[in-house]
């Protein structure tokens, strides 16, 4: 009944075929996804200066937005898994997601300096995202064999990586070219990510391929997947790993501080023009992008568990070389590239780490459940930030933040599962049963 007798059965005359490379639907969703980061990132590489520089907005205040933009969409992410399991819609479910996310550009523009307009428009996209991740994800693994999982989202989140390449690439160009528009940043990531949409409605599939959702299915299998709503999503925490899988998710993501801070600090530290500021997001994801699929293959043969670990080390290496008195390239090239290592390694990872513990039918539910638990740790963590910064200094408030994941890590360590994660775990099996 549960993903040792349907995926593993039913790739396993595949995997011969599919070894080494990854399907033609998750190539689609990682052009997809390349597309609309160049949409993404040509906002997220300009909102910090935006926000700080050009708003005059306090630390405490983009600390708040900062949350907002990466937090709001918790309740979101479980409505989107929800129905697009009991729909069988992750196609139809993504694709809202990726068009509300290209209209919360044009928010933008007509939110002028407002706060409360700013606000609702970053809502807007965050709430687009939220209910696209968990069906694209549950698409990439559907469509994936359970042995290569860590290589099928390493590929997608290198595809996804180009795009946060191009993306501060073309904000840096058009700034420049327009004396500081930020209008004509907006504008064009607006037509960037509906074309993003346009390539999801032509060239992704439908839904995943047999046996899940096999002709002979029909009405039974309907009410299966409508049985199969958020109760049954969140009945997934009563068990075992996926528990502490979700619970390690959260604890890390508590201590997690968002690179635009980070980048803000570095841009304090180095006192370099604010032209060049939205071309640091380059460096992570250069390094990311090179990084993304050979962590993934390496997670899939050793377990997903480690580079999980090592990529918030990174992280950790980060938060130290701000605090110690470094500079110059030293600290820009370190910095930069510790935060690539920690996405590479915890991305995708995660998805590839927690999908063998969720059936097929509620793999979208299941995996917006960890990353509700997630998003809502950062939105505390970059709120709890930025009111450290205010009250105390940037200095205090990164010291306290390094302590934090340090015991996040140590944490997560006891927490995360320690079973193999080329095949389905034995708890897996008797968690169906019960659920």
């Amino acid at each position: 009944m549960y993903l040792a007798s349907t995926d593993a059965v039913a790739t396993a005359a595949g995997n011969r075929r599919t070894r080494g490379r990854v399907t033609g639907p998750v190539l689609a969703l990682g052009a997809v996804s390349l597309v609309t980061d160049i949409s993404s990132e040509m906002v997220a590489a300009v909102l910090p200066l935006y926000f700080v520089l050009g708003l005059g907005l306090s630390p405490l205040q983009f600390g708040f937005l900062d949350g907002l933009y990466n937090g709001v969409t918790a309740v979101v992410r479980l409505l989107g898994g929800y129905v697009a399991d009991r729909r069988g819609g992750h196609k139809a479910v993504a694709g809202s997601g990726y068009l509300l996310s290209a209209l919360s550009r044009l928010g933008l523009l007509l939110a002028g300096g407002a706060t409360a307009g700013i606000g609702a428009a970053l809502a807007a996209d965050r709430l687009g995202k939220g209910v696209r991740t968990a069906p694209r994800d549950a698409l990439i693994s559907l469509h994936s064999p359970p042995d290569a999982l860590g290589r099928a989202f390493g590929v997608h989140r290198a595809m996804d990586t180009v795009g946060a390449l191009l993306g501060p690439l073309a904000a840096f160009a058009l700034l420049w070219a327009t004396a500081d528009a930020y209008d004509a940043v907006f504008v064009v990531s607006f037509c960037f990510g509906l074309f993003g949409v346009l390539l999801l409605v032509a060239f992704v599939p439908a839904g995943p391929p047999s046996p899940e959702r096999s002709p002979g299915a029909g009405r039974a299998g309907r009410r299966a997947r409508a049985a199969a709503g958020a109760r049954s999503a969140l009945a997934l925490l009563r068990h075992r790993a996926f528990r502490r899988v979700c619970g390690a998710a959260a604890l890390l993501g508590a201590a997690t501080v968002g690179d635009a801070f980070l980048y803000l600090l570095l841009q304090r530290r180095l006192d370099f023009a604010e032209s060049w500021f939205p071309l640091l997001p380059l460096g992570t994801a250069a390094v990311y992008l090179l990084l993304a699929v050979p962590v993934g293959r390496l997670a899939d043969r050793f377990g997903r568990r480690g580079p999980f670990l090592a990529g918030h080390a990174a992280l950790l290496a980060a938060y130290a070389l701000l605090l110690l008195p470094t500079g110059g390239r030293t600290l820009l090239v370190g910095v930069l590239l510790a935060l690539g290592v920690f996405y590479a390694a915890t991305d995708g990872v995660l998805m590839a780490l927690v999908a063998p513990y969720v059936p097929p039918d509620r793999r979208a539910s299941g995996m917006a459940v960890v990353q509700t638990g997630q998003a809502l740790s950062r939105l505390v963590a970059a709120a709890g930030f930025g009111a450290a910064w205010t009250l105390w200094g940037v200095g205090t408030a990164l010291a306290c933040a390094a302590l934090a994941l340090t015991a996040a890590i140590a944490g997560a360590a006891a927490l995360l599962p320690r079973t193999g994660s080329s095949a389905p775990p034995a708890g897996a099996r008797a968690s169906e049963r019960t659920a």
